[in-house]
């Protein structure tokens, strides 16, 4: 499956602010990446694929429709995939990357 290109443009819109924010085709996807960390994707399993802190990530998806993103059948720690259903409105969107973003932003650059 390939990645949803109306899920793209809306993520483009919502940083084109951030000059620090570079878009790149990964697995299947379209990442985009805050100074050289991946925040969040147009997922080629279709959806949103979001970075969030590992230890928040049960938290997190208590009643947002969030789940684990799987690789090869395991799960990955502080990656949530949201599915369409769930980024219907502007604001829907806007909040899960804010969040990415949020946390990326504590990292380490690359």
């Amino acid at each position: 499956m390939a990645y949803d290109h109306d899920l793209a443009d809306r993520l483009r819109w919502l940083v084109a602010d951030e000059s620090e924010v570079v878009e790149k085709k990964m697995f299947g996807g379209l990442a985009f990446l805050l100074a050289g960390n991946m925040a969040f994707a147009a997922s080629g399993q279709g959806g949103l694929l979001v970075r969030v802190a590992p230890a928040e990530s049960e938290t997190i998806m208590a009643g947002t429709g969030a789940v684990p993103m799987e690789m090869r059948g395991r799960p990955m720690k502080g990656w949530l995939l949201i599915g369409a259903e769930h980024l219907e409105t502007e604001q829907q969107l806007a909040d899960w990357v804010e969040r990415a973003m949020a946390h990326v932003r504590t990292l380490p650059l690359k």
